[in-house]
């Protein structure tokens, strides 16, 4: 079996574009990956591109060394653009693979370690008091259908244009102090705070808090400072949620060997798909950190990521966005007609050979990509802030 051709796919899915990488190989097996560097999917198709070049004639079963020769054929490795483009490849290979031998991908992980995979659910009306009801209302409903952990977004974190992390934390706190009292403490909840804050912001935002209000904080600073992540540490309580921005398993590892998070955000379609996620879990299990998988894009992720997550011990909980009030339109079925569905709160594990995904290649290449860029947001004094 040889690798004939690597080609990427570029197209719009709802609210956004995807990124799929497809690998065919000379006995017609067609295996998909998905890059999960959102809106900087033309520097991802160009580093496909290079690899392209000399995996022609590979054998696509051969996925350790093929990572391994992507990653290290070149003097300046690693980052994020060159390994979401690994990622993409690394997952379709293993598509291949489960095809070649008819089972799914997770067999080739090692088996299923669980018989579903259960997921939190996104809840998108702002932790704003001035929207107390509005949020109290979303809340009782996912309980009501059986969500037991709910991650919520902060104040101000909708603007386009303007965040001021000071007034939004103020307002979050005021506003999930009410939220915890009304839902009481049954229910786990935790908040993305997408990297906006400072460590002293941080810290004040959860010193406002009661104690127990919060369940988990997912990713409050940037992570290019172990040390400032350490500081923050020291500063709470509250358990820590980091990693979807890692691109390898040696950014993952202090946050992982000085307890600076509580749960580990694996991206599988950033860090190096299959073969480095595995590594960084496996890392995660020997420091007694559980897997909380970052899957915020298409089918071929979530498939990806269920598969990851059914074959680990030390697996958490699954983000979704196929919940009942999300409305990105990520997971089309004219676009991808088998894909893995929620069966109430957790995806079901299908049995079908590879990533259990298949996609409507005419559709998706007749739903061109829509112009995209992040928003680049200002604080009230005019300076920019992270996105």
């Amino acid at each position: 079996m040889k690798i004939e051709s690597v080609e990427t796919l570029l197209g719009a899915v709802g609210t956004r574009n995807q990124l799929l990488v497809k690998v065919v190989t000379e006995c017609g097996l067609v295996g998909w990956g998905e890059s999960g560097l959102s809106n900087r999917e033309h520097a991802v198709i160009g580093a496909v591109a290079h690899f392209a070049e000399f995996l022609r004639g590979r054998d696509p079963r051969q996925i350790g060394s093929i990572w391994q020769e992507i990653y290290r054929s070149q003097y300046f490795e690693g980052g994020r653009v060159l390994t979401a483009a690994m990622s993409a490849i690394d997952i379709a290979l293993h598509d291949i693979l489960g095809k070649a031998l008819q089972v799914p991908v997770y067999q080739l992980l090692g088996g299923k370690q669980r018989d579903n995979i259960p997921c939190f659910a996104c809840c998108y009306t702002e932790a704003d008091p001035d929207r107390l009801d509005e949020l109290v209302n979303e809340v009782t409903a996912l309980i009501n259908l059986g969500w037991t952990t709910i991650r919520v977004i902060p104040a101000g974190f909708d603007d386009p244009k303007l965040f001021d992390p000071r007034d939004s934390i103020a307002r979050t706190a005021r506003c999930l102090n009410e939220l915890r009292k009304i839902i009481g403490p049954d229910i786990t909840l935790g908040i993305d705070y997408h990297h906006r804050l400072s460590v002293a912001e941080a810290a004040s935002f959860c010193q406002r808090m009661a104690p127990g209000t919060l369940d988990f904080l997912e990713e409050p600073i940037r992570n290019e400072s172990p040390d400032a992540y350490a500081t923050l540490r020291t500063m709470t309580t509250v358990p820590f949620a980091i990693g979807e921005e890692f691109s390898s398993k040696w950014a993952a590892m202090p946050f992982v060997e000085k307890g600076l998070t509580q749960y580990l955000r694996v991206d599988v379609c950033n860090i190096g798909g299959f073969s480095e996620a595995m590594k960084a879990a496996a890392m995660a299990e020997a420091h007694y950190i559980d897997v909380m998988p970052h899957n915020p894009l298409g089918p071929v992720c979530t498939a990806a990521s269920n598969h990851f997550a059914a074959a680990l011990p030390n697996f958490a909980l699954m983000e979704t966005h196929q919940g009942p009030f999300c409305t990105f339109g990520f997971h089309d079925p004219m676009l991808f007609p088998v894909q893995h569905k929620l069966d109430g709160t957790a995806f079901v594990l299908p049995d079908t050979p590879g990533l259990g995904v298949e996609v409507n290649e005419e559709a998706f290449r007749q739903s061109p990509p829509v112009a995209a860029e992040a928003p680049h947001l200002r604080r009230v004094d005019g300076s920019v802030t992270n996105w």
